[in-house]
């Protein structure tokens, strides 16, 4: 992303705010380890890795001067603050938030970037655990947020994608999902916890992702694009033909984006995305024709028209899903 951003000749300095990561493969303006490193936080105080990085950022936040003077000489310059991957410093702990809170009132424009492994959309399980860390991390930090599935290009090497892309970028309909836990003897136990969680999910209609292959140039300008617009850094000043800020914020949300839909062919090998849904559809609690549904006897045309209307939906934005019949 640094080579990049300089490439489109975007002055960038690199902030490493990961007290763990002492061998850094990208040049670094300030380091955490100035201050703090895990190492010696875990000799000195007798602390495991989890609680040596939360007292690294803990310690931080309690001195953010230092931080604060640093950026001072970064002036106008844009940056990428490179953080710690531990979950429990984005869900329940605050010193990261008091930490983007202090440069938020610094005048930063701040956009929160979460990157998760594309390999996870394999597992139904891992996925919606995937949905609600993105869920709560957003709620907690309280901030424009992008969430990313990273290693795209390697997504199907970790076992076959049973759903199209978009699926898992949109997450507009989890009924799926929770059918497919619902068939693992060890989650049915649970399949009430499986329909409050998905219906959680659902219901803040927060979580989206983008998708990433950081070697595919095209790949990593649409992830910058949606950065940007997160952030307002597109926003950020009028153009030469004097454009006014209304008419850059239109064009800028204005260009339907098919990228999801080129990743798929590209680096997913499926003849049939959605072959899995279907089947799903099918079997999973559909009406047959001449049964009684809800005390009525349906036959004949009546039957076709309930049965075609219980397997394509229509969503408010005028895109076709399958649906399923009420029990």
């Amino acid at each position: 992303m640094y080579q990049f951003l300089n490439g489109m000749e975007r002055k960038t300095t690199i902030v490493n705010l990961d007290p763990a990561n002492e061998v850094v493969p990208y040049p670094t303006d300030i380091s955490i380890l100035e201050l703090i490193s895990l190492e010696d936080t875990m000799e000195n105080l007798q602390l495991g890795p989890n609680g040596g990085i939360i007292y690294c950022m803990e310690y931080l936040a309690d001195n953010m001067e230092w931080l604060e003077e640093k950026l001072k000489a970064c002036g106008d310059d844009y940056i990428v603050f490179d953080c710690p991957g531990q979950v429990e410093l984005y869900t329940h702990n605050d010193a990261m938030k008091r930490i983007l809170n202090r440069l938020e009132k610094m005048g930063y424009r701040l956009c929160c970037v979460h990157l998760v492994d594309s390999h996870y959309c394999t597992d139904a399980a891992k996925f919606i655990s995937v949905l609600l860390l993105s869920l709560k991390t957003m709620l907690q930090l309280e901030l424009p947020h992008v969430n990313i599935l990273s290693k795209v290009d390697l997504i199907e090497t970790y076992g076959r994608l049973p759903m199209a892309l978009d699926f898992y970028t949109n997450v507009a309909d989890l009924s799926y999902l929770q059918y497919h836990l619902n068939q693992d003897p060890f989650m049915k136990r649970f399949q009430q916890l499986n329909e409050a969680m998905c219906g959680l999910i659902e219901d803040f209609a927060l979580v989206g992702f983008e998708t990433l292959c950081i070697q595919d140039k095209e790949s990593v300008t649409k992830v910058v694009r949606a950065i940007d617009k997160a952030s307002g850094y597109v926003f950020g000043g009028l153009e030469e033909s004097n454009e006014s800020i209304l008419m850059t914020a239109m064009r800028a949300g204005s260009e339907w984006d098919s990228s999801v839909h080129d990743v798929q062919e590209r680096y997913i090998d499926s003849e049939d995305p959605n072959e899995d849904l279907y089947r799903f559809a099918r079997e999973y609690k559909m009406p047959k024709e001449d049964e009684e549904i809800e005390g009525e006897d349906v036959t004949g045309a009546e039957s076709k028209a309930a049965k075609r209307s219980s397997e394509v939906g229509e969503l408010e934005d005028g895109k076709k899903r399958v649906g399923f019949a009420d029990e």
